[in-house]
């Protein structure tokens, strides 16, 4: 498997009919049919040499898309691009990027759904098209890559469309998914590399869902975002746990907990406790709530915040023990119809001070 930047200076190189290299403006001519973003800022050449074509990085107010690898694959009788692209912070140095691999079938069934979802946004929004040949040339991929970047640039840079269900499962379902299976096969090791990816690829493009201090404007759709992110941190907690990271475990399961539960506004911050009427999330806050209290004794944190919401809710709702495990929320959540699991959050709507 190549990198673009190997195949497209060795095309570039030799694709002048009299065998000399191909200036670098002649190679940017050559793909104005594929690439058409009207609104898109210009982007710059790094004068290094044509290997920085292939990894050019689109820049929305805190991202950075590049595809720093594409490689032809062939599976049986068919052959496709897989393009890796890194989302990075902006910025400063960021020693954790959140990484996805997706093929020209993946964007084309993204751009297809939301020009049929959001058609007055993605007017002046162009696609890279499939030519007639030449769709593994070394100068086609890297030109190519570069409007996957600057597409996905534009696409985060309009609110309506970066919070789009299928714009965010297009980033990070696949993740979540593998995740989920991962830990039901109960490979809780393997299954940190696609969660924690999942992670970064929500809290970099601003998914995440709290009610602390540390909330983002909400997005179109944030009841699904916030499942998403729920699930997320709860997978975190679970696999953590379980490969006995117990200050790791104890931290996601208190930011899960953050999302059910905002916060007063008193010195104090305390978590408010749920309407008494309102149980739908009850039966899986009581279990973090005592996870959260062991292991925060387990880690010497504090604890007095959660285990007072605990205690008043075991008072509240004493016997009801009719609450699935977290391994079978995890298990059992589907991930795919995120969009009407509306109810995962209705506990932080109906709250009320004690």
């Amino acid at each position: 498997m190549w990198r673009v930047q190997e195949r497209a200076t060795c095309s570039l190189m030799n694709a002048d009919s009299d065998g000399g290299p191909v200036p670098l403006v002649l190679f940017l001519t050559w793909s104005c049919d594929l690439l058409c973003f009207p609104d898109a800022s210009p982007v710059g050449v790094s004068p290094v040499g044509p290997s920085a074509i292939s990894s050019v990085t689109r820049q929305t107010d805190t991202v950075l898309f590049e595809v720093t690898d594409a490689s032809v694959i062939h599976d049986g009788t068919s052959k496709y691009v897989l393009y890796t692209i890194h989302v990075i912070q902006s910025g400063g140095s960021d020693k954790t990027p959140a990484v996805i691999t997706r093929r020209y079938s993946d964007f084309q069934r993204l751009h297809a759904t939301l020009r049929r979802n959001y058609g007055d946004q993605m007017e002046r929004v162009c696609f890279p098209r499939k030519k007639l040949r030449r769709n593994f040339a070394a100068e086609t991929i890297a030109v190519r890559s570069r409007a996957f970047e600057q597409y996905l640039s534009h696409l985060c840079s309009i609110s309506a469309l970066r919070g789009a269900l299928c714009v965010r499962q297009f980033f990070y379902l696949n993740d979540l998914q593998a995740g989920q299976l991962l830990i039901r096969s109960a490979c809780f090791q393997e299954a940190l590399g696609p969660l924690l990816n999942a992670k970064r690829l929500q809290s970099k493009l601003g998914w995440t869902s709290y009610h602390d201090n540390q909330a983002q404007a909400p997005l179109p759709s944030s009841s699904s975002s916030s499942s998403h992110w729920f699930f997320t941190l709860v997978g975190l907690l679970c696999c953590f746990q379980e490969v006995g990271q117990l200050e790791e475990a104890r931290d996601h399961c208190d930011h899960a907990l953050r999302v059910l539960t905002p916060t007063s506004s008193n010195a104090e911050d305390k978590p408010l406790p749920p309407h008494q009427a309102s149980n739908s999330l009850l039966p899986l806050l009581l279990p973090l709530l005592r996870v959260v209290v062991r292991l925060s004794w387990q880690t010497g944190k504090d604890k007095r915040q959660w285990e007072e919401l605990l205690q008043h809710l075991e008072e509240q709702q004493a016997g009801l023990d009719n609450h699935p495990t977290i391994q079978e929320f995890l298990v059992q959540h589907n991930l795919q119809e995120s969009e009407g699991d509306e109810h995962l959050l209705k506990l932080s709507e109906d709250v009320v001070r004690f």
